[in-house]
């Protein structure tokens, strides 16, 4: 039984658009900018990005607050028939969470190639194996989530550079 989408590719650019803002929150952080959100019935109920460095600790993903966040607002651990708009390709760890909360549709912009699991390394999501699985499509405002994370990382080592370069001066 496959699973297909039922947003429009406009409802689809709208989301992504709000994880977008929710990257860049994170961004001002000096966080790794990634930012989401879960929709249910066209509404927004959960959001999240990147909090890692901020509390040093390693589950403080995006998509983690996101879930937690919509779990709180509908009063259950089952997010049944909700969307969840990710900036990057969810992790082993998210993908699991996104699979346990039984998230019905996922849609992420860039991809992880070294650690994506949904659909890049691994596909947790759409393992039909698991007693719930999901819809999951990539590439929504792919452009603009990849350069966000471009940028920042160039951003980062230019600044270790012109560190090492003044430490090197002393």
């Amino acid at each position: 039984m496959e699973k297909t989408s039922q947003l429009t590719q406009a409802e689809k650019n709208f989301f992504m658009r709000e994880a977008l803002q929710e990257a860049l929150l994170a961004r001002e952080k000096a966080e790794v900018p990634i930012g989401a959100v879960v929709v249910l019935d066209g509404q927004i109920i959960g959001r999240g990005h990147n909090l890692r460095e901020t509390l040093q600790q390693a589950t403080a993903h995006a998509e983690i607050f996101a879930i937690q966040e919509a779990c709180e607002k509908v009063g259950s651990w089952r997010l049944e028939r909700s969307q969840l708009f990710v900036t990057l390709e969810p992790c082993v760890m998210c993908s699991g969470a996104i699979q346990l909360a039984r998230v019905d549709e996922i849609y992420y912009g860039a991809t992880d190639p070294k650690g994506g699991a949904a659909g890049s390394l691994l596909n947790i999501a759409t393992d039909t194996r698991f007693n719930h699985w999901s819809y999951v499509e990539s590439g929504i405002l792919a452009d603009e989530c990849s350069q966000l994370l471009s940028s920042f990382f160039k951003e980062l080592r230019n600044k270790k550079k012109k560190q090492k370069n003044a430490s090197n001066l002393i």
